[in-house]
């Protein structure tokens, strides 16, 4: 099930995150050493999230490398430790829309809204380079917990990417 982009202002949020550069098929990098490190970082710190862990894609070039972030928003900033990193997240106008299904169709979800931005005259707010588009914030929330929701065909993820001003 897919809901139908919508626009929303988004205030801007302090957020941890730590970096990877990989491939296409090595997308599940991000989530498997990202996330535990975010999270055992938070707890060593007493910091607060906000909101589900994310992936923040900053460059996309499909055939050879995307730089993404694995994150997760803070009440409060803390320290930075390491490759674990603290920044924060534009406030803005973001288009956005909500997945419920397995993430590996989330390359066709991102499609449709791709598509639904150029059919509605939305620009991203990003920059082509030579090495690929540059996002100023393009969110993917992993609305589900794995622990509690066991089966992948039945998580919910959401789509906010950053629209130009």
């Amino acid at each position: 099930m897919l809901t139908l982009p919508k626009i929303i202002e988004r205030p801007a949020q302090p957020y941890l995150y730590v970096t990877f550069t990989v491939s296409m098929n090595q997308m599940n990098r991000p989530a498997e050493e990202g996330f535990p490190r975010l999270f055992a970082h938070i707890e060593k710190h007493g910091l607060k999230p906000v909101g589900a862990p994310f992936y923040n894609y900053r460059r996309i070039n499909m055939e050879k490398t995307l730089d993404v972030e694995a994150g997760i928003a803070l009440e409060n900033a803390g320290p930075e430790e390491g490759a674990l990193k603290t920044g924060i997240l534009p406030a803005g106008r973001f288009m956005s829309l909500t997945w419920h299904g397995h993430p590996d169709d989330l390359i066709t979800v991102t499609g449709m809204m791709i598509g639904w931005a150029r059919l509605t005259q939305q620009d991203f707010d990003m920059v082509e380079k030579p090495d690929g588009d540059h996002f100023a914030c393009r969110l993917e929330f992993y609305e589900s917990k794995p622990d509690e929701v066991p089966n992948m065909d039945e998580w919910v993820t959401t789509l906010a990417f950053k629209l130009k001003d």
